[in-house]
C-alpha cells in the first residue's frame, strides 16, 4: 500500500513513503494476529485455569461461655429475654435471671423453696419469657397453674400479677387427679396475646387478659384415661411432652406415643384435629410434585403419615395400641416457615449403654390448609 506523504496528517512525521504489505493481521483497538502461532506440545505448565468446585458449609457448635453454680436442681426451662441481654433459667424451686455477658453472677427472682422441705407443695415446672415485654415472664408449676410475674414489681417475684388455673369439676377428683393436671411446658403465642400449655392429657390455650379459665382445650391422651393405673406402674404417666404454636398462631402442636404429634387449629370456630406420625423411613407415595409452596398435609406422605383412626382410638399407624416405649417429647415450630423439629425418643434394649434413648431429629413440613 503507498502513501502520499502530501496528504498524511498527524502529529509525526513519515519515515517513509512506502510501506510494505505485512502478513499479520491487524485488529481494530490495535493488536494482531499471528499467523505462525502454535501451541507447545504438553501445553503450558504455568497456566492455570480456574475450577469450580462445590464447598459445603460445616456448622459447628461452640461453648462461649459456662453459667453454673446456680442450681441445686435440674434445669427444667432456659428462656432469652426480647432484650437480647437477659435471660433466665429455671429448676424445680428456683428461676435466676442471668446477663449474658456475665457468666458468674446471677439474681434470683423467683423462690419457691419453703423453710422446711416436708411443706413443699408444688415446683417449677416450666418458665418462658414474654416475646415482646422484657419485664414480664411467665411460670408453670405441678398443680397446673400459670403464674404471670412482672419484674417491675419487686427484685424477689414472689407475688404474681396473674394466675392462670382451671378448678376440676366436684366429683371428679381422683389419686391421679393432682398428677394429670401438673403442667410440663408452656409457650407464649408471637404476639404475646396467648400461652399454650400441656399437661397429661390436654393441650389449653390462655388469653393472658381473661385469667377465669382457658379459651380452648384441646385433647390428646383422653382415650389413656382408663390406662392411667397401667400408666403409673410403668411411670409413662411422669412423661413430659413439650408444645409449640405456628408463626402465625393458627396452629398448635404436640406429642405423643408411638412417635406421633397432634396439630390442632386453633383459630376461632376451626374443628381441625390432626394425628401425625414422626417416621425417619414412612412409606413414601409416588406422584407428580407441583411447586413448593403451600402443600396439604396428605400430600406430604413422603414426610409424615397421617394415621388413620387415631383421632378418636390413640392407635399407632399399624392399628395397634399405644406404644408407651417410643415417645416424641420434644417439637418445635419454625418462627417463619411451616416446619416442625421433633426429637423422637425410641427406647433401645442394648442396656448397658450409656444413655438408653435415641434422638432421631425430623423434619417435617406443614401446610397452611390441613385436610379433615
Amino acid at each position: 500500500m503507498n502513501v502520499d506523504s502530501s496528504k498524511a496528517m498527524g502529529n509525526g512525521p513519515i519515515v517513509d513513503s512506502s510501506i510494505s504489505t505485512s502478513s499479520k493481521q491487524f485488529i481494530e483497538n490495535g493488536g494482531c494476529i499471528r499467523n505462525d502461532f502454535s501451541f507447545p506440545t504438553g501445553g503450558f505448565p504455568s497456566l492455570r485455569l480456574p475450577v469450580v468446585t462445590s464447598l459445603e458449609t460445616n456448622l459447628m457448635a461452640r461453648c462461649r461461655r459456662i453459667y453454673a453454680h446456680a442450681h441445686d436442681y435440674h434445669i427444667n426451662s432456659i428462656s432469652s429475654n426480647s432484650d437480647g441481654e437477659t435471660f433466665i433459667s429455671a429448676d424445680d424451686l428456683r428461676i435466676n435471671l442471668w446477663n449474658m455477658e456475665i457468666s458468674d453472677q446471677s439474681f434470683n427472682i423467683v423462690d419457691v423453696k419453703p423453710a422446711n422441705m416436708e411443706d413443699l407443695t408444688e415446683v417449677i415446672t416450666s418458665a418462658e419469657f414474654h416475646p415482646k415485654h422484657c419485664n414480664m415472664l411467665a411460670y408453670s408449676s405441678s398443680k397446673g397453674s400459670i403464674r404471670l410475674i412482672d419484674m417491675r414489681q419487686s427484685a424477689l417475684c414472689d407475688t404474681h400479677s396473674k394466675l392462670f388455673e382451671e378448678q376440676d369439676a366436684p366429683g371428679t377428683m381422683s389419686f391421679f387427679t393432682e398428677v394429670i393436671a401438673s403442667i410440663s411446658d408452656i409457650k407464649f403465642a408471637k404476639d404475646g396475646r396467648h400461652i399454650l400449655s400441656r399437661d397429661y392429657m390436654n393441650l389449653k390455650l390462655w388469653d393472658i387478659n381473661m385469667d377465669s379459665g382457658p379459651v380452648a382445650t384441646f385433647q390428646v391422651h383422653e382415650h389413656l384415661r382408663p390406662k392411667l393405673c397401667d400408666l403409673y406402674e410403668n411411670d409413662s404417666i411422669f412423661d413430659k411432652f413439650e408444645c409449640c404454636l405456628s408463626g402465625d398462631g393458627l396452629r398448635v402442636a404436640t406429642g405423643s406415643y408411638s412417635n406421633l404429634f397432634r396439630v390442632f387449629g386453633c383459630s376461632e370456630g376451626s374443628t381441625e384435629a390432626t394425628t401425625l406420625e414422626a417416621s425417619k423411613n414412612p412409606t413414601r407415595r409416588q406422584g407428580q410434585t407441583s411447586s413448593r409452596p403451600c402443600r396439604s398435609l396428605g400430600s406430604l406422605s413422603g414426610v409424615v403419615r397421617r394415621v388413620k383412626g387415631a383421632d378418636n382410638l390413640g392407635v399407632d399407624a399399624n392399628g395397634n395400641t399405644s406404644d408407651f416405649t417410643t415417645k416424641l417429647l420434644h417439637l418445635a415450630w419454625h418462627p417463619t416457615e411451616n416446619s416442625i423439629a421433633c426429637a423422637a425418643s425410641v427406647f433401645t434394649c442394648i442396656m448397658h449403654e450409656a444413655d438408653p434413648t435415641k434422638l432421631e431429629i425430623i423434619l417435617l413440613e406443614i401446610s397452611l390448609q390441613i385436610l379433615p
